[in-house]
């Protein structure tokens, strides 16, 4: 019974102090204060002669109360400021939690773009079938060139210190040599992708090549963070490279050696001020990443104006040329494409006929192959480039109007120097071997701008296929299709008199562009202007109208 009652006792003292704490205590009559509903009687507690409820109450003291009725306010204020301050932690833990780990994720997902495999190399595989559906050997397909070896070696990781530079006329095998190089090794530790004019352009493509979303999947951006991607392309792209050295620098210590990052068609970026920003960002790039055996940067162009501008500061540059295969190479070239093709062996005679028509250019020989009629086929070649040299740079003759007058400027430059190659040609021909007789004429970069007497237009005849201009500063015609277009131009009747009449034309407009007309009205007979010269030397004329009769 005891028990009963110590139990009932500390269940009601721990209520009396819970209301007191609670602020819902009132005092009763007898001057205790205890929850509402008036003070217990005395046999609610029992008979044991225990402490009573009166006693307890007794204890707290009255005056205290009215000291204490800031205490709900207060806790309840702590409790607010406790539930908000966790709140913000865990959601601070929470976002920098997320910040790790998407840095973290985005690294893994680069360092899986340079895992075995490549969109571009399956590209390449899904066009190696001949029209019947047929998969090719790659021995049939390709045909081994001299410089094949190289870039196996740049591209498997043999070669490091340095980036490269390869360059060459469009068609000659450049790509293709090294999507071969790529299969090879199944892609392993390289990636490639294709440049473009537009800024934003290539740096989604080297997004895609990296697989790097340049912060643009970011959970921030949810609540109007203004996030890294709210900058330049050429920023990020500067981004997407500090994320490449830290996965290079990773590989590097656990396969020992460095990645390969392909750039195709660097030709395509302007020569412009945003175009040479960007090539000399990837320079600098370039350079830091040979030094360290980090990453091997190759370039592929087809234009000469990339690698005048990479000169300027290479120090661990090389450069690649890729030419048109020789006499012998091409016939081979040709007699494998035909036997893959057509399943025929043509013979020698037409072989020689097709390389003196369109030379050794690979693509020209695989369309000659395919086609029914390579002759025709070659002639259908060589008309087109002769067409496309006339629509770019055909001049207009001693009639042609003064609003013309740049454009014709440009075309006859060009024109002045296709005669010069020509004339070139025909002087050296005789003294050539046979075997390199199909050589084309060429001469230095710094001879061709004193014969156009421009030094601006040669870049862009570059650029636009008619002439080109190799690493070593030489310009010859684009192809050989082009050169027998210049040869069949310059060698019709009365072409020396029209490109001369043309000139004159030029000149004529420029002339007229020099000259000033001074005007004299009402100048009738009797009258005169007095002109006068320098007042030290005290010259000068006089000019009078005289009237008819006289």
């Amino acid at each position: 019974m005891s028990l009963l009652l110590r139990r009932r006792r500390y269940e009601r003292t721990r209520t009396l102090l819970h209301d007191w704490f609670a602020g819902t205590t009132r005092p009763y009559s007898n001057g205790y204060s205890g929850p509402p509903g008036g003070p217990p009687t005395p046999g609610q507690i029992g008979p044991s002669g225990g402490d009573s409820e009166d006693t307890i109450a007794r204890s707290i003291p009255s005056q205290k109360a009215k000291k204490i009725e800031w205490g709900p306010t207060v806790f309840k204020a702590f409790e607010s400021a406790a539930t908000t301050f966790v709140s913000l932690m865990v959601l601070g833990l929470a976002g920098y939690g997320y910040h790790r780990y998407y840095k973290y994720l985005v690294l893994q997902k680069m360092e899986r773009a340079f895992d075995p495999g490549d969109p571009m190399l399956e590209l390449a595989n899904q066009g190696k079938q001949t029209s019947t559906s047929v998969l090719i050997d790659d021995e049939k397909r390709w045909i081994r060139r001299k410089e094949q070896e190289k870039i196996d070696a740049i591209l498997n990781g043999k070669t490091r210190g340095h980036y490269h530079l390869i360059i060459g006329e469009k068609g000659t095998g450049k790509s293709s040599m090294i999507l071969d190089a790529m299969a090879k090794v199944n892609g392993e530790g390289i990636s490639m992708f294709e440049a473009h004019a537009d800024l934003e352009i290539f740096r989604i493509r080297l997004g895609k090549a990296l697989d790097y979303e340049f912060h643009e999947d970011y959970i921030g951006s949810l609540f109007s963070i203004k996030g890294p991607r709210d900058t330049t392309a050429l920023l990020d792209i500067e981004r997407a490279f500090n994320k490449l050295e830290k996965i290079a620098l990773k590989r590097r210590k656990r396969v020992g050696r460095p990645l390969v990052l392909v750039i195709n068609s660097t030709h395509l970026l302007r020569d412009d001020e945003d175009g040479q920003d960007l090539l000399e960002l990837v320079q600098q790039r370039a350079e830091q990443w040979a030094a360290s055996n980090l990453v091997t940067l190759v370039l592929n162009s087809d234009d000469y104006w990339v690698y005048e501008r990479l000169k300027q500061y290479a120090t661990r540059m090389e450069i690649l040329p890729v030419l048109d295969l020789p006499k012998q190479e091409a016939i081979a070239a040709l007699t494998k494409y035909r036997q893959t093709y057509k399943q025929e062996k043509p013979p020698l005679k037409i072989l020689e006929q097709v390389y003196d028509r369109v030379g050794g250019r690979l693509s020209y020989l695989n369309r000659v192959a395919r086609s029914p009629d390579m002759l025709h086929t070659c002639e259908n070649i060589c008309q087109a480039e002769k067409t496309w040299f006339l629509n770019k740079c055909g001049i207009l003759g001693e009639a042609m109007d003064d609003d013309v007058m740049d454009q014709q400027k440009y075309a006859s430059a060009a024109m002045v120097l296709a005669k010069a190659l020509v004339a070139q040609e025909r002087e050296v021909g005789a003294k050539v071997h046979p075997e390199d007789r199909y050589l084309l004429p060429q001469m230095p970069l710094h001879k061709a701008r004193e014969i156009m007497t421009r030094a601006d237009f040669i870049k862009s005849y570059d650029h636009n296929n008619i002439f080109t201009i190799d690493a070593k500063a030489m310009v010859r015609a684009d192809s050989v299709p082009m050169q027998n277009a210049f040869r069949e131009i310059c060698s019709e009747e009365g072409f020396d008199d029209f490109l001369e009449a043309t000139l004159d034309r030029i000149s004529a407009i420029e002339s007229l562009g020099r000259t000033r007309e001074l005007v004299a009205k009402d100048l009738v007979g009797g009258a005169e202007y007095k002109i006068k010269g320098r007042p030290d030397r005290g010259d000068g004329i006089t000019v009078r109208m005289l009237s008819p009769d006289s």
